[in-house]
């Protein structure tokens, strides 16, 4: 499913958190149950689970560096991370949606509807991957325990990796459950939209969307010695079949009482009025300017997704070009930044790029040379619709398929089996996965590794404490900072070099 109500869950679930016992068994008011059923609790759980990815982004754009700010300020573009940076990543997996997963799974197994289990295990999975690949070390088994357990201990990584993948196994069998066994359909249009707002009740494009997680995740293993690229390229096979299976967020204009609605990324939202592009990423689509990846191939995406008159900066160096088109600030004229946009969480676009790398490291040139051209040819059709958008006002073109196979002919683009290298592929996935944080696992993967990605730049006015080493992992959120102190304090996220220090899955 392409689009669905964003924040329909809020709406739907406003009684999703555990609420105490009552003394009294009477003045019950039924315009505020305490109970509810599983498909007034899983639209909250998804949009909500998306939207972690969603805000995390704010700070990854600017490590990754797509996006930099106009006037260094001891900013993210800098690497001067703060606790704040990092709250909407823990709260949103572990109250705004993980929170809210056992509540719905008991339940749904009380009334038999083990489709709505599967779901709450597969966004629960969604939600800690994300997390620990941001965070590290995480609480899990001693957390969604509400008041039994304020301050839980945080488990290593690696067993946050296990879990994660037990979860999406144990969410792939009970989404192969027959209809017939469960009591409540996955999707309820009728008397409003309820359940699944995600997929409309299709559980096999569940069991995908599951098997892209397991892919990703198994795919960032690359430094360890248990690295298995046949056992990525099978989950790749069972995932997503096209972009019409893509996971991702779709938003629209504000309903009373709801707000908040459209893009973070956009004009409305107002939170990159402060921002331009990169001299990185112009780079890669602007075959004219001094420096560009690709001489004399000017990318089709590039007015699509970055302004054509934006000159970009690198990070910690004031602008000087002017950036504000339509009366506001460049950034907010391009395709990613449509108030009414979309936001990805995981695409067929990246899974095909993610088989790329994995057929590659088996030695499958082959299928790595298919899978990388698909990935380009997947986006530039998914942003290559066109479209006329009103705030601001801009007109994005068109990609033609003769477009697409031109470039895919370009020097841009690997050729031959011969002439496919990692940097090529990782290259044109930075491309496709623009703002998205997962490109921040791949850099890190790869070490900012300069003939991979070379226009990146360390940025002026960086942390001395930092000793010049690139973030690593995001500091502990401040909610957690100030009700599980102990639990912070283990970690050592204190020390000025923590956010530099590699997970788990980024050592040998």
């Amino acid at each position: 499913m392409k689009k669905y109500i964003l924040f329909l869950g809020l709406a739907l679930s406003g009684a999703v958190l555990p609420s105490c016992e009552s003394f009294l068994d009477v003045n019950t008011d039924p315009n505020n149950p305490i109970t509810s059923s599983p498909n007034f609790l899983l639209p909250g759980i998804i949009s909500n689970g998306i939207q972690q990815q969603m805000f995390t982004s704010i700070t990854t754009a600017y490590i990754t560096q797509y996006a930099v700010r106009k006037t260094p300020g001891n900013l993210t573009d800098q690497f001067v991370l703060t606790n704040g940076n990092s709250t909407n990543t823990f709260n949103y997996a572990y109250f705004y949606s993980g929170g809210n997963v056992p509540t719905m799974i008991a339940a749904a197994e009380q009334e038999k509807s083990p489709y709505y289990v599967g779901a709450g295990k597969i966004i629960l999975a969604m939600d800690l991957a994300h997390a620990t690949d941001m965070l590290g070390d995480l609480p899990y088994s001693e957390a969604f325990k509400g008041a039994e357990n304020y301050t839980p201990k945080y488990d290593p990584q690696e067993q946050i990796y296990a879990t994660v993948q037990t979860l999406l196994d144990e969410g792939i069998a009970l989404m192969k459950t027959p209809a017939t066994d469960n009591f409540r359909p996955l999707y309820v249009s009728v008397p409003s939209p309820s359940g699944d707002i995600l997929y409309r009740g299709d559980t096999d494009k569940w069991i995908r969307f599951a098997n892209a997680l397991k892919a990703r995740q198994l795919n960032h293993l690359t430094k360890k010695a248990s690295y298995d690229p046949a056992q990525v390229l099978q989950l790749v096979s069972a995932s997503f079949r096209n972009s019409a299976d893509d996971a991702q967020i779709q938003f629209q204009v504000a309903v009373a009482p709801l707000a908040g609605t459209t893009n973070i990324y956009g004009v409305t939202r107002s939170n990159f009025g402060t921002s331009t592009f990169s001299n990185n990423i112009i780079k890669y689509l602007n075959g004219t300017v001094v420096g560009a990846a690709f001489p004399g191939v000017a990318d089709p995406r590039l007015p699509i997704m970055i302004a054509n008159s934006s000159s970009g900066t690198d990070p910690g160096v004031l602008t000087t070009s002017p950036n504000l088109i339509n009366g506001v600030a460049d950034f907010y004229n391009g395709w990613y930044a449509r108030d009414l946009g979309i936001f990805e969480v995981i695409t067929f676009h990246e899974l095909k790029f993610i088989e790329a790398e994995a057929a590659f490291k088996a030695g499958d040139k082959t299928r790595a040379l298919t899978a990388y051209r698909a990935g380009i040819r997947a986006h530039m059709a998914k942003i290559g619709v066109g479209g006329t958008f009103a705030n601001p006002a801009v007109t994005f073109p068109t990609i033609t398929t003769a477009q697409i196979d031109a470039y895919l002919a370009s020097a841009a683009v690997a050729q031959t089996e011969a002439q496919l290298t990692i940097k090529n592929i990782m290259e044109q996935k930075y491309i496709a996965m623009f703002l998205n944080p997962e490109s921040w696992s791949d850099l890190r993967r790869y070490d900012f590794d300069p003939t991979i990605y070379p226009n990146l730049k360390y940025p002026v006015g960086a942390p001395n404490g930092l000793g010049g080493k690139w973030p690593r992992r995001m500091l502990p959120g401040a909610t957690e900072v100030m009700y599980n102190p102990q639990a912070v304090a283990a970690l050592g996220a204190s020390a000025p070099d923590y956010i530099t220090r590699p997970l788990w899955w980024d050592m040998p």
